[in-house]
């Protein structure tokens, strides 16, 4: 699984603790030319979607539904889909912010070799990127868990509120990846549909803690690694080790990795240098005014003026 080590390049060590800055990020990109970018849920906060961890890398809410428990109880399947049919109509309609657009814009000058999301919004798409590999899923797609049939999830959305039309109007809340902060109420009388085709368990297309990362897209970004000459982070404490993975196994070989996270993550070590930025203003700053038609809000307008 691993890359064959190569020299580091020229660039100084960076101590957990230092402060880097913006003009250090953005030579670090300009001296590379094929970028393995890595990001996670700080590329979407931005565009309303909240993330699961603190500055210090540990849980803000419990840990999300599990494999075992999504598949082995339907009442917690029922919690599951009843959270996610609120949170739906809010999570469906993000869009890019100017992390993500920066980000294609990148691609476009030819500076990205892959990149690879823990996230399972489909912003980057949205935004232009194309070399990408989502690599926990996509959340706007539905998969039968026995057929395999896989279905739109704005379908789903309508067949969840046809069967519950006692709780189409009611609010929480967003919480990360669609789902949303009901409680207190008896979900034992919430219809779930099954498969049309053959009556299973129908399962978002993601990977829940407990499931494994498809194989297929696993080799697809360690493809994407072995082409890179440089790893760049967005918005990810890399506390789970499906995306803390690459990052080890390119310090391990030798290649520069640098980190764009406000807070811990768990390769501060490893990092040639890391900028304690939000994505959305960093980006802005870094590709430059008049690119990125998503660069709106506070903060990436005041990223613009300070770089002009």
């Amino acid at each position: 699984m691993g890359l064959a080590c190569r020299p580091h390049l020229p660039f100084r060590a960076w101590e957990p603790g230092q402060v880097a800055e913006l003009p250090d990020l953005k030579s670090f990109v300009d001296s590379h030319e094929r970028l393995f970018v890595l990001t996670g849920a700080g590329c979407s906060t931005d565009s309303g979607i909240p993330d699961y961890r603190d500055a210090g890398g540990l849980w803000k809410r419990p840990p999300p539904m599990d494999f075992r428990s999504f598949m082995d109880y339907p009442l917690r399947r029922a919690r599951y889909w009843a959270r996610s049919m609120i949170g739906w109509r809010r999570f469906g309609a993000a869009r890019p912010n100017a992390a993500h657009f920066g980000l294609a814009e990148l691609e476009r000058r030819g500076r990205v070799a892959l990149l690879v999301t823990q996230n399972v919004d489909g912003l980057h798409e949205a935004a232009g990127s194309r070399r990408v590999v989502d690599l926990h899923g996509r959340l706007d797609q539905v998969r039968c868990m026995q057929c395999g049939l896989l279905r739109d999830r704005g379908a789903v959305q309508g067949e969840l509120e046809q069967l519950n039309p006692r709780w189409h109007g009611l609010e929480a809340d967003d919480a990360p990846d669609g789902d949303a902060d009901l409680e207190g109420m008896d979900f034992s009388d919430f219809g779930v549909p099954p498969c049309p085709r053959c009556g299973g368990i129908l399962k978002p297309d993601v990977v829940f803690f407990g499931e494994n990362v498809p194989r297929t897209r696993v080799e697809e970004a360690l493809s994407g690694l072995r082409r890179a000459d440089a790893v760049l982070v967005v918005g990810s404490s890399l506390m789970v080790y499906s995306g803390y993975r690459y990052v080890k196994v390119a310090a391990q070989a030798g290649l520069p990795v640098a980190a764009l996270n406000l807070g811990r993550t768990r390769a501060d070590d490893m990092l040639t240098l890391k900028v304690a930025q939000p994505c959305t203003a960093a980006l802005a700053w870094l590709m430059g005014p008049g690119l990125l038609p998503g660069a709106t809000g506070p903060q990436a307008s005041a990223a613009l003026v300070a770089r002009s």
